[in-house]
């Protein structure tokens, strides 16, 4: 291919790429189909894409236009040339209120879009649930829909003009009355005009095959309507004029609740009369929790528009009042709406896994029946599956008759997949039955292309052939799509992937320790690639940060699974191109929360550094930061923090030690305390004994027994933290104690001066508990494993206790909560550990329930920590906010710095951009007098070292307002120098 390269390189001027890394990325959509390319091209225009398609067309290599890589039927993969339109050929190029249109490129995203019309007061009607992600030019070729086509169509409805460079080069502007059509497209429609007036069935979501009935001259003979949904197979879009519609001023939306699926699915289309914008339908199955919904087994979200909130309520409780329910609720604030439509957006992705977690795959999508048949459709479709022994939870735009659903087929097996065959065959004879069409959004593709002659009959199929034969003669467009497709049962993803369970460090519980299984659970909905966030959510930062699919979780699942399979990246855990895709993952764990699926790429990230430095030398960096809590305490033992401080602050000294250890120059080292929590804790003891041995208590603190955990960063580098947390806690009425230093046979919990009962710890030495985090987001997983060991070692007696472990750090909190027992998933006592942890706020509602805390009236700024927003939830924090009068939400995303990941050379300038995306833009426009929370060490060492800013732990608010009220009149823990991080 060096040849074919070539030619390209010469004859483009975007992105030519032919390396392992381009070709991993684009060998997969959403689907369940893999092929390899020879190489991906990002076009800079049109004269780009006729470049390409001349070199393709002289070496006889094809040419497959792919988007955002969302398809589910595997129409977006090939074993050509990739044309990758989402880096350069994004943009709106222009808007026009007045004729309600705006002129796109093939590589934006619907998101963009939306927000560019909506100060206008318009919208592109077709809303995937990918949205935030999808391309229009991947909608046009896919013809998508979304959850308002009741009211607003497909994207052939909101399609003017398209511009088009065939496969030899001829450039066509596609529109009505033949406008752009290709030589001889018109004489062959126009000499079988009965078959298009009687063999294509009329319902809302036909997708399956080419809309030639959009030629009829009744119809208008649009040729650009009857290119959308050619799947990439007729011509590559270069450019479109699509409609826009007035987007209502209010909405309702109406959840109706219903005793089943199919019941639900006989209401939807009684209800298209009263003009809905929406009748969306899923079943109990799909959804987390059922809390915030109606009583019910099964709902239809009815949206509903107004010029009015008032007329907005209004339509939707008519709907409520015409529709057979069991239950309903009308919810008009628009945080509500979000709310629930994120339930059922998120389907696509929590459809792939069944409720016992195990596997799920596309394949029958979006198959769509009359609306009014869609009850009966869905009874027969459930007897289907259970006569085939499978699983599937139907969901989808019942009001359109079009059901999603992902069915738990054995792609795996031989014998699976001939089942997977033998239910598509029955299916979509089950579906033609119905009067239905086998894609009702997401195109045929490979997925479905084999069983269209079931649909259609032969000839009409015949004369799908002949059509593609007028645009493309040289079969050079995505070829096995659509017409003279591929089977459906090969090229499987899967299919590459070892069979036996790789040797790993990680359990991986919820995949059966399979770390191939882990890696397939990216299916590619790409939730990651957003380029915004809203809320709380965190994933994927770096991805917002560099626009790069390598740095997006999907991107990097991709890379390993080509890394297991061996083909493209050749060279296995050694492999350079995944290393480089995972450096810039910030480990914030975003993905494990936010991923529909719950991929967790900073456990997989770790696992890869563990092989892949396995007997090699590391970066410096590693050994540096990953072996921070060594370092620390060398210098806590021999009491030089005062003299690593002053040599940091020497400019020439900082520089060489930054530089020695892999540490990026833009960066202050964080100041080291000078007198660390523990040996406050010790002096605080020793000035207020007790004469049970145990740590001294407040006069009024006689509550529960809580152990709070001094983890690295307020042992060393923010005691100040710690000494608040002390403050509240006893303040609360509990009882703290630290974790023992020393191993015991048996209780009582250590205090820091218990004499050992083991001897042998005498001469080792007082140890600490470390939860291990530095060495795991470094990959030093046997060091970590040791580390953690030794951990449980010295844990013990608290195990054996009914006491809460309380910690401050949110990213060590979930590292005890979530990596710890995965590391150690064969140590009970780990998972003993998770199970008592608990944040500061946690420990407070749960132990000390009814103590009131300070009153602030006060609002707040600053961000949520990522690792809270993925493991531990800030559920707690926001109650204890609100009970403080601390007013306002914190922001979402990441702060950058993410442990080591900021400090590290090569990161600062992502690190800053992950922080300016919603950090320090909610603390610079923050009210005045407000308080900027930040639990995190990273968090805080981030606004300081960014904006100048000195973030707090909201133990310290809390603690600072005890001493202005007095409290129960002791005087407050006072920060010393040195004391601060």
């Amino acid at each position: 291919m060096t040849a074919l390269e070539g030619e390209l390189r010469a004859a483009v001027r975007g992105d030519v790429g032919f390396g392992v890394l381009d070709r991993a990325l684009v060998t997969m959509d959403a689907s369940n189909y893999r092929r390899v390319p020879y190489g991906v091209v990002a076009p800079v225009d049109a004269d780009d894409v006729a470049a390409v398609l001349e070199v393709c067309r002289r070496q006889g290599v094809p040419v497959v236009p792919r988007g955002g890589g969302t398809s589910i039927a595997g129409q977006a993969t090939g074993t050509g040339v990739v044309l990758d339109f989402t880096r350069h050929m994004n943009r709106l190029l222009a808007l026009d209120p007045g004729a309600r249109t705006a002129v796109v490129q093939p590589g934006l995203v619907l998101d963009r879009l939306q927000e560019a019309a909506a100060p206008h007061g318009l919208r592109f009607g077709p809303d995937p649930s990918t949205h935030s992600r999808c391309t229009l030019g991947g909608m046009i070729g896919n013809n998508s829909c979304g959850s308002h086509s009741v009211a607003w169509g497909t994207t052939a409805d909101s399609v003017r003009e398209l511009d088009v460079v065939t496969a030899r080069g001829e450039r066509l502007r596609l529109g009505r009355d033949w406008a752009g059509a290709p030589d001889g497209l018109r004489a062959l429609v126009e000499g079988d005009l009965a078959r298009l007036r009687t063999g294509f069935p009329e319902l809302p979501r036909r997708i399956s095959g080419y809309a030639l009935d959009a030629l009829l001259p009744e119809r208008g003979a649009d040729v650009a309507r009857s290119f959308c949904g050619s799947e990439g197979t007729l011509g590559v879009l270069t450019e479109a004029v699509v409609r826009l519609v007035e987007a209502p001023r209010a909405r309702a939306l109406a959840v109706l609740g219903y005793a089943d699926e199919s019941a639900a699915a006989e209401a939807a289309a009684g209800l298209l009369p009263l003009s809905p914008l929406t009748v969306e339908g899923m079943a109990a199955d799909l959804v987390p929790s059922a809390a915030a919904l109606p009583r019910g087994g099964a709902w239809l979200f009815v949206e509903t528009g107004g010029e009015s909130a008032a007329e907005a309520r209004a339509r939707a409780e008519a709907i409520v009042r015409a529709a057979d329910v069991l239950d309903a609720l009308v919810v008009t604030d628009a945080a509500g709406q979000r709310a629930l439509w994120r339930i059922r957006e998120d389907a696509s992705g929590t459809a792939t896994r069944m409720p016992d977690g195990s596997e799920a795959w596309p394949g029958w999508e979006d198959c769509a029946v009359p609306p009014a048949r869609l009850g009966a459709y869905l009874r027969d479709f459930r007897a289907l599956l259970a006569a085939h022994g499978l699983r599937g939870t139907p969901y989808g735009h019942f009001g359109d008759g079009c059901i999603h659903v992902r069915i738990d087929f054995d792609l795996l097996t031989e014998a699976g997949v001939a089942r997977f065959r033998r239910f598509s065959e029955e299916l979509a004879e089950l579906v033609v039955a119905h009067g239905g069409s086998l894609s009702g959004e997401h195109g045929d593709g490979q997925a479905r292309a084999e069983l269209l002659p079931r649909m259609y009959g032969a000839e009409t199929v015949r004369l799908f052939e002949r059509v593609k034969g007028v645009w493309d003669p040289d079969d050079l467009l995505n070829p096995g799509m659509l017409v003279r497709p591929a089977p459906l049962d090969t090229g499987l993803r899967f299919s590459v992937l070892p069979r036996e369970p790789v040797d790993v460090a990680f359990g991986y519980p919820a995949d059966g320790g399979d770390f191939s299984a882990a890696v397939r659970r990216c299916v590619g909905v790409a939730k990651c690639r957003t380029t915004s966030v809203s809320g709380s959510a965190v994933m994927c930062p770096s991805f917002r940060a560099t626009g790069a699919e390598e740095h997006s979780t999907r991107g990097r699942a991709r890379l390993l699974h080509e890394m297991l399979a061996g083909e493209v990246v050749t060279d296995g855990w050694r492999s350079a191109e995944v290393r480089d895709a995972l450096d810039l993952c910030l480990s914030c764990k975003g993905c494990r929360s936010d991923c529909p699926v719950g991929v967790d790429m900073a456990t997989y990230k770790a696992e890869f550094l563990h092989h892949h430095y396995a007997g090699r030398r590391r970066p410096a960096a590693h050994y540096v930061m990953g072996w921070l809590p060594v370092w620390l305490r060398a210098v806590a033992r021999t009491r030089t923090a005062w003299l690593v401080n002053a040599l940091s602050r020497l400019r020439p000294l900082a520089w060489v030690a930054k530089r020695l250890g892999g540490i990026a120059p833009e960066r202050e080292i964080p100041r080291v305390a000078s007198r660390t929590f523990s040996r406050w804790w010790e002096q605080r003891r020793a000035h207020r004994p007790s004469g049970d041995g145990q740590p001294a208590q407040r006069p009024s603190a006689g509550g529960d027994l809580v152990v709070l955990w001094p983890d690295t960063f307020t042992e060393h580098l923010s005691p100040s933290v710690g000494q608040a947390a002390v403050r509240v806690l006893e303040a609360a009425g509990l009882r703290v104690a630290l974790p023992p230093t020393v191993r015991l046979e048996k209780p009582p919990v250590g205090d820091g001066r218990t004499v050992a009962l083991d001897p042998l710890s005498l001469l080792r030495g007082r140890g600490r508990v470390c939860c291990g985090l530095t060495y795991v987001s470094t990959g030093q997983l046997d060091r970590a494993r040791a580390v953690l060991r030794r951990t449980l070692d010295l844990m013990e007696p608290v195990l054996e206790t009914d006491a809460p472990v309380v910690v401050l750090e949110p990213s060590c909190a979930a590292a005890l909560r979530a990596d710890v027992p995965e590391l150690l998933h064969d140590d009970p006592r780990a998972a003993r550990l998770a199970a008592k942890v608990l944040t500061f706020a946690e420990t407070l509602e749960r132990h000390a329930p009814g103590w009131t805390p300070p009153r602030l009236d006060r609002p707040v700024a600053g961000q949520t920590h990522c690792h809270q927003h993925a493991v531990l939830g800030d559920a707690a924090d926001r109650r204890l906010r609100r009970a403080a009068r601390l007013s306002g939400e914190l922001s979402g995303g990441c702060c950058g710095l993410a442990g080591d990941f900021g400090f590290e050379k090569g990161h600062y300038e992502v690190s800053a951009a992950c922080a300016e995306e919603q950090l320090l833009p909610s603390v610079r426009n923050a009210p005045d007098g407000a308080v900027v929370l930040a639990d995190g060490f990273s968090c805080r060492t981030q606004l300081e070292q960014l904006a100048g800013v000195r973030g707090r732990h909201l133990a310290e608010v809390l603690a600072a307002a005890l001493e202005e009220v007095g409290g129960d009149g002791e005087p407050a823990v006072r920060d010393e120098p040195g004391d601060g991080g």
